[in-house]
Protein backbone atom coordinates (compact mmCIF):
# COMPACT_ATOMS: atom_id res chain seq x y z
CA UNK A 1 0.00 0.00 0.00
CA UNK A 2 2.75 2.30 0.60
CA UNK A 3 4.35 1.60 -2.14
CA UNK A 4 0.93 2.38 -4.26
CA UNK A 5 0.60 5.40 -2.55
CA UNK A 6 4.36 6.48 -3.44
CA UNK A 7 3.40 5.51 -6.96
CA UNK A 8 0.27 8.11 -7.05
CA UNK A 9 2.05 10.63 -5.37
CA UNK A 10 5.21 10.61 -7.67
CA UNK A 11 3.30 10.78 -10.46
CA UNK A 12 0.76 13.57 -9.65
CA UNK A 13 4.01 15.27 -8.69
CA UNK A 14 5.40 14.78 -12.12
CA UNK A 15 2.21 16.18 -13.99
CA UNK A 16 2.07 18.84 -12.11
CA UNK A 17 4.95 20.34 -12.95
CA UNK A 18 3.59 20.63 -16.56
CA UNK A 19 0.96 22.85 -15.16
CA UNK A 20 3.68 24.66 -12.84
CA UNK A 21 5.80 25.56 -16.09
CA UNK A 22 2.59 26.49 -17.83
CA UNK A 23 2.08 29.08 -14.49
CA UNK A 24 5.65 30.20 -14.93
CA UNK A 25 5.34 30.93 -18.80
CA UNK A 26 2.06 32.90 -17.61
CA UNK A 27 4.38 35.18 -15.71
CA UNK A 28 7.18 35.19 -17.91
CA UNK A 29 6.78 38.53 -19.58
CA UNK A 30 9.72 40.84 -18.46
CA UNK A 31 10.86 44.81 -19.39
CA UNK A 32 14.04 43.97 -20.22
CA UNK A 33 13.61 42.39 -23.77
CA UNK A 34 17.07 41.02 -23.71
CA UNK A 35 16.42 39.29 -20.52
CA UNK A 36 13.17 37.81 -21.58
CA UNK A 37 14.13 35.92 -24.47
CA UNK A 38 17.61 34.82 -22.71
CA UNK A 39 15.35 33.23 -19.90
CA UNK A 40 12.32 31.69 -22.51
CA UNK A 41 15.66 29.74 -24.55
CA UNK A 42 17.04 28.72 -21.73
CA UNK A 43 13.92 27.22 -20.04
CA UNK A 44 13.75 25.36 -23.24
CA UNK A 45 17.56 24.34 -23.33
CA UNK A 46 16.43 23.18 -19.64
CA UNK A 47 14.16 21.16 -21.17
CA UNK A 48 15.92 19.33 -23.45
CA UNK A 49 18.77 18.58 -21.27
CA UNK A 50 16.23 17.10 -18.72
CA UNK A 51 14.61 14.99 -21.23
CA UNK A 52 18.39 13.87 -23.02
CA UNK A 53 19.20 12.94 -19.23
CA UNK A 54 16.49 10.60 -18.28
CA UNK A 55 16.88 8.83 -21.85
CA UNK A 56 20.98 8.56 -21.26
CA UNK A 57 20.33 7.05 -17.68
CA UNK A 58 17.03 5.32 -17.46
CA UNK A 59 15.48 4.87 -19.59
CA UNK A 60 17.33 3.32 -22.36
CA UNK A 61 20.19 1.49 -19.81
CA UNK A 62 17.79 -0.42 -18.05
CA UNK A 63 15.72 -1.17 -21.41
CA UNK A 64 19.23 -3.13 -22.94
CA UNK A 65 19.35 -5.05 -20.32
CA UNK A 66 15.99 -6.64 -20.86
CA UNK A 67 16.10 -6.80 -24.91
CA UNK A 68 17.78 -8.04 -27.70
CA UNK A 69 20.04 -5.76 -29.59
CA UNK A 70 17.39 -5.55 -32.66
CA UNK A 71 13.90 -5.81 -30.34
CA UNK A 72 15.90 -2.47 -28.62
CA UNK A 73 16.39 -0.99 -31.34
CA UNK A 74 12.61 -1.44 -33.43
CA UNK A 75 11.37 -0.01 -30.01
CA UNK A 76 13.12 2.90 -30.39
CA UNK A 77 12.68 3.50 -33.74
CA UNK A 78 9.12 2.76 -33.42
CA UNK A 79 8.77 5.63 -30.73
CA UNK A 80 10.80 8.00 -33.03
CA UNK A 81 8.41 6.85 -36.63
CA UNK A 82 5.12 7.52 -33.55
CA UNK A 83 6.18 10.99 -33.03
CA UNK A 84 6.96 11.84 -36.68
CA UNK A 85 3.96 10.67 -38.14
CA UNK A 86 1.89 12.34 -35.07
CA UNK A 87 4.15 15.57 -35.82
CA UNK A 88 3.14 15.04 -39.81
CA UNK A 89 -0.23 14.85 -38.28
CA UNK A 90 -0.87 17.86 -36.31
CA UNK A 91 0.58 19.89 -38.87
CA UNK A 92 -1.47 19.10 -41.93
CA UNK A 93 -4.93 19.49 -39.63
CA UNK A 94 -2.65 22.96 -38.32
CA UNK A 95 -3.74 21.81 -35.01
CA UNK A 96 -2.02 24.28 -32.20
CA UNK A 97 -1.51 21.72 -29.81
CA UNK A 98 2.07 19.58 -30.92
CA UNK A 99 4.12 20.84 -27.80
CA UNK A 100 1.01 19.15 -25.56
CA UNK A 101 0.79 16.45 -27.91
CA UNK A 102 4.44 15.45 -27.35
CA UNK A 103 4.20 16.24 -23.64
CA UNK A 104 1.65 13.88 -23.22
CA UNK A 105 2.86 11.48 -25.11
CA UNK A 106 6.21 10.91 -23.39
CA UNK A 107 4.33 11.38 -19.89
CA UNK A 108 1.94 9.10 -20.13
CA UNK A 109 4.50 5.62 -20.75
CA UNK A 110 6.99 7.07 -18.51
CA UNK A 111 4.30 6.85 -15.54
CA UNK A 112 3.18 3.41 -17.14
CA UNK A 113 7.40 2.65 -16.47
CA UNK A 114 7.93 4.47 -13.46
CA UNK A 115 4.92 2.30 -11.50
CA UNK A 116 6.09 -0.64 -12.55
CA UNK A 117 9.75 0.63 -11.43
CA UNK A 118 8.15 0.95 -7.99
CA UNK A 119 6.56 -2.56 -7.89
CA UNK A 120 9.62 -3.54 -8.71
CA UNK A 121 11.91 -2.21 -6.34
CA UNK A 122 14.13 -0.16 -8.90
CA UNK A 123 16.79 1.79 -7.44
CA UNK A 124 15.79 3.93 -10.10
CA UNK A 125 12.39 4.48 -9.59
CA UNK A 126 13.16 7.78 -7.43
CA UNK A 127 15.35 9.25 -9.61
CA UNK A 128 12.81 8.57 -12.78
CA UNK A 129 10.16 10.44 -11.02
CA UNK A 130 12.50 13.31 -10.73
CA UNK A 131 13.54 13.83 -14.28
CA UNK A 132 9.86 13.36 -15.27
CA UNK A 133 8.74 16.28 -13.59
CA UNK A 134 11.98 17.95 -14.37
CA UNK A 135 11.07 17.80 -17.86
CA UNK A 136 7.46 18.16 -17.65
CA UNK A 137 7.54 21.96 -16.41
CA UNK A 138 10.11 23.02 -19.71
CA UNK A 139 7.55 20.89 -21.66
CA UNK A 140 4.32 22.49 -20.02
CA UNK A 141 6.36 26.24 -20.47
CA UNK A 142 6.76 25.72 -23.94
CA UNK A 143 2.92 24.00 -24.55
CA UNK A 144 1.51 27.46 -22.99
CA UNK A 145 3.41 29.50 -24.62
CA UNK A 146 2.18 27.31 -27.96
CA UNK A 147 -1.28 27.16 -27.01
CA UNK A 148 -1.54 30.86 -26.04
CA UNK A 149 -0.51 31.90 -29.23
CA UNK A 150 -4.07 31.86 -30.32
CA UNK A 151 -6.90 33.69 -28.72
CA UNK A 152 -9.34 30.65 -28.24
CA UNK A 153 -7.03 29.52 -25.26
CA UNK A 154 -7.07 31.25 -21.94
CA UNK A 155 -4.28 31.52 -19.66
CA UNK A 156 -6.13 30.40 -16.56
CA UNK A 157 -8.19 27.98 -18.82
CA UNK A 158 -4.48 26.46 -20.29
CA UNK A 159 -3.34 26.00 -16.73
CA UNK A 160 -6.21 24.62 -15.32
CA UNK A 161 -6.42 21.95 -17.95
CA UNK A 162 -2.82 21.21 -17.52
CA UNK A 163 -3.33 20.71 -13.74
CA UNK A 164 -6.21 18.34 -14.55
CA UNK A 165 -4.10 16.20 -17.27
CA UNK A 166 -2.02 15.66 -14.36
CA UNK A 167 -4.35 13.17 -12.93
CA UNK A 168 -3.39 10.93 -16.14
CA UNK A 169 0.08 10.03 -14.22
CA UNK A 170 -1.29 9.12 -11.39
CA UNK A 171 -3.81 6.88 -13.45
CA UNK A 172 -0.87 5.62 -16.05
CA UNK A 173 1.36 4.80 -13.24
CA UNK A 174 -1.28 2.56 -10.80
CA UNK A 175 -2.05 0.65 -13.86
CA UNK A 176 1.64 -0.24 -14.62
CA UNK A 177 2.21 -1.20 -10.75
CA UNK A 178 -0.53 -3.24 -10.98
CA UNK A 179 -0.59 -5.19 -13.89
CA UNK A 180 2.78 -4.63 -15.55
CA UNK A 181 5.49 -5.26 -12.73
CA UNK A 182 5.96 -8.69 -13.82
CA UNK A 183 6.26 -7.92 -17.50
CA UNK A 184 9.81 -6.56 -17.91
CA UNK A 185 9.40 -7.06 -21.37
CA UNK A 186 6.60 -4.76 -22.18
CA UNK A 187 8.14 -2.49 -19.80
CA UNK A 188 11.35 -2.13 -21.62
CA UNK A 189 9.94 -2.14 -25.09
CA UNK A 190 7.49 0.91 -23.49
CA UNK A 191 10.38 2.72 -21.73
CA UNK A 192 12.27 2.41 -25.12
CA UNK A 193 9.51 3.57 -27.07
CA UNK A 194 9.27 6.71 -25.09
CA UNK A 195 12.93 6.98 -25.46
CA UNK A 196 13.06 7.41 -29.13
CA UNK A 197 9.73 10.06 -28.82
CA UNK A 198 11.96 12.32 -26.56
CA UNK A 199 14.57 12.11 -29.07
CA UNK A 200 12.51 12.93 -31.74
CA UNK A 201 11.15 15.75 -29.59
CA UNK A 202 14.25 16.99 -28.58
CA UNK A 203 15.68 17.65 -32.20
CA UNK A 204 12.27 18.41 -34.16
CA UNK A 205 10.95 20.85 -31.40
CA UNK A 206 13.16 21.72 -28.51
CA UNK A 207 16.71 22.24 -30.03
CA UNK A 208 15.97 24.10 -33.06
CA UNK A 209 14.28 26.96 -30.60
CA UNK A 210 17.72 26.94 -28.45
CA UNK A 211 19.89 28.86 -30.59
CA UNK A 212 19.99 32.58 -30.13
CA UNK A 213 22.60 34.92 -32.42
CA UNK A 214 25.48 36.40 -30.05
CA UNK A 215 23.88 34.41 -26.71
CA UNK A 216 25.19 31.99 -24.69
CA UNK A 217 23.26 31.36 -22.26
CA UNK A 218 20.75 28.95 -23.44
CA UNK A 219 22.93 26.13 -24.06
CA UNK A 220 24.15 26.18 -20.80
CA UNK A 221 20.30 25.89 -19.90
CA UNK A 222 20.97 22.40 -21.53
CA UNK A 223 23.86 21.56 -19.62
CA UNK A 224 22.01 22.03 -16.31
CA UNK A 225 19.35 20.09 -17.20
CA UNK A 226 21.59 17.17 -18.05
CA UNK A 227 23.58 18.10 -14.75
CA UNK A 228 20.45 17.79 -12.61
CA UNK A 229 19.66 14.16 -14.44
CA UNK A 230 23.56 13.36 -13.60
CA UNK A 231 23.19 14.24 -10.37
CA UNK A 232 20.21 12.26 -9.37
CA UNK A 233 21.64 9.39 -10.75
CA UNK A 234 24.88 9.77 -8.25
CA UNK A 235 22.26 10.37 -5.64
CA UNK A 236 20.22 6.91 -5.74
CA UNK A 237 23.04 4.65 -6.62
Amino acid sequence: MDSLLTVITSTLFAGLAMALGATIACFEKIANKWLEEELRHSVIAFGAGALLSAVAFVLVPESIEVLPPLSACLCLLMGGFSFLFLDIYLKKTNTSASQLAAMLSDFIPESIALGAAFATGSSNALLLAGLIALQNMPEGFNAYRELNATAIYKPYKIIITFAVMALLGPIAGVSGYLWLSDEIVIIAGIMLFASGGILYSIFQDLAPQVTLEKHWAPPMGAVLGFMFGMLGLIITT
